[in-house]
């Protein structure tokens, strides 16, 4: 284990000390570590923190993930209805080899009544130190992938069911007698280290009426949290670039923005130009009416257009949706779309429309995007540390705020941490 990963961790109540047995361990090797729970030994139900841990590394947020229960099976079975997650439940130092060189498993399940720490150290050892680099072998983890898609596009084509209005009024009634029952609280989600967030954060200046003084501000509070980009509008790549050289905070910049409606060709020519100026990521804003009015070719050839230039200049793409604006179906075809054009990260929305970021849309594009692994980023409303978390818990792999130090000081006091 050489490189430091990203992995999430989690566990039932049967798995829960060597869960924490091997966390410490991890921890003490320099992996970062997301600890999807439990967190005690009192009876739990395995397969929602099996589907955590796989969430978590289907969106991107996590490189791989382990998680314990007692045989390891049925946790390996929720994990792999999860799109993009391939788990392999290891009792051996050889299986966990195989599982990698051959599968290219990317969750590890264990079981809790089957080996010690001892063995359970060693199979992640062998786990998170092997690669399928074999052709043969990625050619038929490939064929695997293919039969998720199918399954995927199958389910997505599936007959529709057409409901009465009795029957939608009998499903609204019964769901409003669920809401009004008191239902057990859930597992509070584990907390997430401050400097960890920090790193997930564009923070975000893209009010009309910002200043270069504004700016200025913007960029040493980057500095000064660690946050992973500042995003601005064209007119600020340049100075915000000065203000950060030398540091590890980068340059993000909006294109098209707000409305998403300029033809292709200036939305590339106005990604090249913030490019040359100093952004290593562009976040554009789609054709939202051409998506509408289903002319996929346009907006493919749209969001292509600044691939492209963020290709040649070797940035970040990203896709904002306007997800507010769009049914589901046409959220799932901006994903699919973006893939097609090899973006980097689909992205919720502007700020400056009716809505902002929801959990549901999330996860749906989260999924959607699971086998290109795309990343996902929330935007527009992501005002508190609970806004982040759950986000991020929901599948976002980057958070886009201008209330970015509100949120990081908030985590920063529920860790206990002053500085």
């Amino acid at each position: 284990m050489n490189r430091s990963l990203r992995i999430a961790v989690g566990a039932d109540h049967g798995g829960f000390e060597l869960k924490q047995q091997l966390v410490g361990y991890l921890q003490s090797a320099g992996h970062k570590i997301v600890d999807c729970g439990t967190n005690s030994t009192e009876a739990v139900d395995y397969p929602m923190f099996a589907e955590a841990v796989a969430r978590t590394v289907a969106s991107g947020a996590c490189d791989t993930g382990i998680m314990v229960d007692g045989a390891g099976i049925g946790s390996a079975m929720t994990a792999n209805k999860v799109p993009g997650v391939l788990a392999a439940a290891c009792y051996s130092e050889a299986l966990a080899r195989n599982s990698r060189e051959h599968n290219d498993a990317n969750v590890l399940t264990l079981g809790a009544g089957q080996v010690g720490f001892d063995q359970a150290r060693a199979i992640v050892d062998v786990f998170l130190s092997t690669s399928c680099t074999a052709k043969r072998h990625r050619n038929r983890v490939e064929m695997i992938r293919a039969v998720e898609r199918k399954a995927l596009m199958a389910g997505r084509a599936g007959d529709q069911v057409e409901l009465s209005d009795e029957d939608l009024q009998r499903i609204a009634d019964r769901v409003r007698q669920l809401l009004d029952q008191t239902a057990p609280a859930a597992p509070a989600a584990p907390a997430i280290d401050p400097d960890v967030l920090a790193k997930m954060i564009d923070h975000t200046l893209l009010k009309p009426d910002a200043t270069k003084a504004d700016v200025d501000t913007l960029c040493g509070e980057a500095k000064r949290y660690g946050f992973y980009s500042v995003c601005v509008n064209p007119a600020y790549v340049k100075q915000a670039k000065a203000l950060l050289r030398g540091t590890p905070v980068k340059v993000c910049c909006v294109v098209g923005f707000p409305l998403g409606a300029q033809p292709p060709e200036s939305k590339a020519l106005e990604a090249r130009r913030a490019i040359r100026e100093g952004a290593s990521e562009i976040d554009m804003v789609i054709n939202i009416g051409a998506l509408r009015s289903r002319e996929d070719a346009l907006v493919l050839r749209d969001i292509r257009a600044v691939v492209e230039a963020c290709k040649d200049g070797r940035a970040l793409s990203k896709v904002i949706f306007e997800t507010a604006l769009l049914t589901d179906d046409e959220k799932i075809r901006a994903c699919e779309l973006s893939m097609k054009a090899g973006a980097d990260y689909v992205k919720t929305s502007t700020g400056f429309s009716s809505g902002g970021a929801t959990v549901e849309d999330i996860r749906l594009m989260a999924r959607t995007v699971a086998p290109k692994k795309l990343g996902v980023k929330a935007s527009g409303g992501v005002r508190t540390y609970d806004d982040a978390a759950k986000m991020i818990a929901a599948g976002a792999t980057r958070i886009g705020a201008s209330a970015s130090v509100k949120i990081v000081e908030e985590a920063r006091a529920r860790a206990g941490r002053k500085d």
